[in-house]
């Protein structure tokens, strides 16, 4: 286990007192106090305030803000400003925004408005981070470098065509490679030289975020817009270690965000942290699936939750307030799944502008006094008291799901074989069936070790590159069972097809060969058909994909019902080595995955903790040879649940529990053995 990065599970969040008169910073202080908050994230968007013309740069209100924090002992994470710029600097120095998808070019405005290739964008962001670094990099109360904020966005300017020219070239060395990557010759489109390649937006090759007329062109840019963002990263954190050699730096990630392959993040960033900002409606399998992503891109280290809102977001279609109880359920379900941090955004609820309505520690009110602030402070206590207890502590798993930003660009660009396809929602159905198991689950790369898995679920593994087939026939080899799906096997790194049958480098380990792939519209539906013991009907329902394929040795599990392909395989299962490969053919409703995911848990002694009511979850860490159990119920009723922990200590309460557990609405317990 690597050493924690914080000595007590920082508490606080987005705090913008530049944005308030004097008089209001020593009540916020008095108010925070009071809700056991230790920490304050400053300086997000103050670039306007830092630097108000190009030549002149005032600290004076950031020294009295952090003297201030400093004074009463909080833990300081202090961002450099860089994520919104200055209106002098878009007025003066118009290359700093951006171009659009459309074409367009942007003016002052918004945030995460910068162009990551712009030569004076680099050049004032690294003249602010030098003299932040300078300033304030030995200062014993900043426990954090916050790089920027929620990195994202494109840009498609004639600085970013220079700059993905450059990376091209380095990438391929010769024009014909590129030819042959992109597969140009394809529409006559042949390049003959570097200057020939145009950005793939709407006036070039590209037609929307889901397709491309090229789509090798378009994933090299999705790869090199992350990139590029990724350098101005680097830049501002190499600055800051020229003044500061220790203190870790981040920024804040935003879960499955299409833009940016966050595992290649993750190596540049000492801890990971994000953005949790679920709707109403939002599953619970998704919100844990998105945590244990945030665990995975740094290979199971603890995480910080940057963000979260005490009540209410401002954005989202449809704003419910949290019924009392439940941000306090969600914050331990982020804990569960590895966060040593909980953090808000905001402290103090903004006066105007677009996030005045976005919920905050302290409400326009003003005061202590409102619902909100109670549940506040009264999680602040509860971490208060754990201490460093949970830092640092790991999840165990033996189940990994295998996710690939590469893959989820290139199956979203593919023309065909269906709209409705998207790389996500294929992911989410898989964790479901595991998180209908209540089984821990490790989110897995290219680079992972396999070998520490029992099981791997990748599905929709629609780009095989370097030696990922290989990887997975050793992993198969050797006892491990795996699991993909349709659309597997597809494609090589630069979205050309594997020729010789699908699923291309996989089909040997599968033991199967697909001829065509049906696309049914919505509404429409296949039956799938099976004697197999392992499910408890004998007919399901798929829809959206089937898979025409045959046998090479793999045993047939379950074969279509109707149309002119009935009879043919759906499921199948092949021996390899000591293992087995399963591969499902179509999108079969979710029982199907629940009970085939299910045996293969079974057969490995996974235990899980199912047959809980809906909304209750169980999760666990452990440090120093302890185990530490959340229960929680993330419901609005009280629900009775039958564990396996009699006798055990709640560290919430002291008491002692019975393995038959009342838990009220949104209740949570966390259990280690007395």
């Amino acid at each position: 286990m690597s050493k924690p990065l914080f000595d007590r599970m920082l508490y606080g969040g987005d705090y913008n007192p530049e944005q308030w008169p004097r008089e209001i910073w020593d009540e916020d202080l008095r108010i925070f106090k009071k809700a056991h908050i230790n920490s304050a994230t400053i300086n997000v968007f103050s670039w306007a305030k830092l630097q108000p013309s190009e030549h002149e740069y005032q600290f004076e209100e950031l020294d009295e803000i952090i003297e201030g924090l400093a004074k009463d002992n909080y833990d300081i994470v202090l961002a450099t400003s860089t994520a919104a710029l200055p209106a002098w600097m878009c007025r003066k120095y118009p290359d700093v925004t951006r171009v659009d998808f459309e074409g367009r070019k942007h003016g002052f405005g918004h945030r995460h408005n910068h162009c990551p290739n712009s030569p004076n964008f680099k050049r004032f962001a690294s003249q602010l981070v030098y003299k932040l670094a300078e300033r304030y990099g030995d200062h014993p109360n900043i426990k954090l470098w916050h790089i920027s904020n929620e990195y994202g966005g494109e840009c498609y300017c004639d600085d970013c065509a220079k700059a993905f020219r450059v990376w091209v070239k380095d990438k391929y060395g010769t024009i014909e490679a590129v030819n042959e990557a992109w597969n140009m010759h394809f529409w006559g489109h042949t390049l003959y030289s570097f200057e020939d390649i145009i950005p793939p937006n709407y006036l070039g090759d590209g037609i929307s975020d889901t397709a491309a007329a090229f789509a090798g062109l378009s994933i090299d840019y999705r790869r090199f817009n992350s990139d590029s963002l990724l350098d101005n990263y680097k830049m501002e954190r190499d600055i800051i270690r020229q003044f500061d050699k220790e203190t870790p730096a981040t920024t804040n990630l935003m879960g499955t965000y299409k833009g940016l392959d966050y595992f290649k993040w993750a190596k540049e960033m000492d801890v990971v942290s994000w953005d949790n900002y679920p709707s109403y409606n939002t599953p619970l399998s998704n919100v844990a699936m998105n945590h244990d992503l945030m665990r995975g891109l740094k290979d199971g280290q603890s995480f910080m939750l940057m963000e979260q809102t005490p009540s209410q977001q401002n954005w989202q279609p449809y704003n419910a307030l949290k019924r009392p109880g439940k941000m306090r359920a969600q914050s331990y379900q982020t804990i569960a799944h590895g966060a040593d941090t909980i953090q808000f955004f905001q402290l103090r609820r903004s006066k105007g502008a677009v996030e005045k309505f976005h919920g905050a520690v302290i409400e326009h009110a003003g005061h202590e006094n409102t619902r909100v602030f109670r549940e506040t402070a009264e999680l602040g206590a509860e971490l208060e008291k754990l201490g460093d207890t949970l830092i640092g502590a790991e999840t165990k798993a033996k189940v990994g799901i295998y996710f690939d930003w590469d893959t989820y660009w290139a199956l979203e660009y593919t023309s065909g074989p269906t709209v409705d396809l998207r790389y996500v929602d294929q992911i989410q159905q898989y964790y479901d069936a595991c998180y209908n198991k209540q089984v821990a689950v490790d989110m897995i790369h290219t680079a992972s070790d396999f070998e520490q898995y029992d099981v791997i679920l990748a599905p929709v593994l629609y780009m095989v590159k370097e030696d990922l087939a290989e990887k997975i026939e050793q992993f198969v080899e050797q006892g491990g069972s795996f699991v993909t799906t349709f659309m597997s096997g597809i494609v090589d790194k630069s979205d050309n097809v594997h020729l010789g049958g699908y699923p291309g480098p996989l089909r040997n380990v599968l033991g199967v060969w697909v001829e065509e792939i049906d696309a049914l519209a919505p509404g429409q539906t296949n039956q799938i058909r099976t004697e197999q013991a392992l499910f408890t009907q004998s007919e399901f329902s798929c829809r959206m994909v089937c898979d025409l394929m045959h046998s090479e040795g793999a045993e047939v599990i379950a074969e279509y019902g109707s149309d002119f392909y009935a009879g043919m395989p759906a499921i199948t299962k092949n021996v390899f080595g000591k293992g087995e490969a399963w591969y499902v053919g179509t999108v079969p409703e979710q029982m199907v995955l629940n009970e085939l995911i299910g045996n293969l848990l079974d057969q490995k002694g996974i235990q899980g903790y199912d047959n809980l009511p809906e909304g209750v979850e169980i999760a666990s860490r452990e440090k120093e040879g302890k185990a530490y159990y959340f229960v929680m119920n993330h419901t609005e009723e009280a629900q009775i649940v039958t564990t396996p922990f009699e006798n055990f200590r709640n560290l919430l309460t002291g008491e002692t529990e019975n393995h038959q557990m009342n838990l009220k609405p949104f209740d949570v317990k966390i259990l280690v053995e007395a």
